[in-house]
């Protein structure tokens, strides 16, 4: 998740926006969460956009699902998303890239440099789920967003045929434990 993406993930994790915090330091955060009546537990890395790109490759091998951000008042950011999506099918392949494209500071709308038509046309471009919200105000679902990611990544384990009656946290914790052996070997 790229630096726009900070706010949101305290916002979804906190309920609550945070005016001043570092946006250069990446972060980890577990979440458990009851999605579609299974417990599903997030382990969430905030890159904060500032790392280099053997880190950010490392970082799209270890995610299974992608949120990208851009800022409604940044046509820059907004630019980003197609070679940030580009770079991700690159180091995913084969594997289809499961992600979610968020538009954040739906409540500047007075300074919108994106509208939301073209973040609806960029989603389908890229075949995913679109949503504008606010880490600032709460506007829009953000916790939506999180959820919808989960339910996405399920649906591609399912037709990957990886499924097999395992629960999500035994996923998550296989993960964790091939990140702590690539770590300590």
């Amino acid at each position: 998740m790229a630096g726009r993406g900070s706010a949101i993930v305290v916002r979804f994790l906190t309920k609550r926006f945070i005016w001043e915090y570092d946006p250069t330091l990446e972060s980890t955060y577990r979440h458990q969460a009851t999605i579609d009546d299974e417990v599903v537990s997030m382990e969430i890395l905030d890159t904060a956009g500032q790392e280099d790109t053997i880190q950010r490759e490392g970082h799209m091998r270890w995610g299974e699902g992608f949120v990208l951000v851009y800022d409604i008042t940044d046509r820059g950011s907004f630019e980003e998303v197609l070679p940030l999506k580009n770079i991700l099918d690159e180091v995913k392949k084969p594997k289809n890239v499961t992600l979610i494209l968020v538009g954040n500071k739906a409540d500047l709308d007075h300074s919108r440099q994106v509208s939301t038509e073209e973040g609806e046309k960029l989603a389908t471009e890229l075949a995913c789920a679109f949503y504008e919200c606010s880490a600032c105000t709460g506007e829009g679902n953000i916790t939506e967003v999180f959820y919808e990611l989960c339910r996405e990544v399920r649906r591609r384990r399912m037709v990957q045929g990886k499924t097999r009656r395992r629960s999500s946290t035994t996923h998550v914790k296989q993960a964790i434990n091939k990140m702590l052996t690539k770590i300590s070997s």
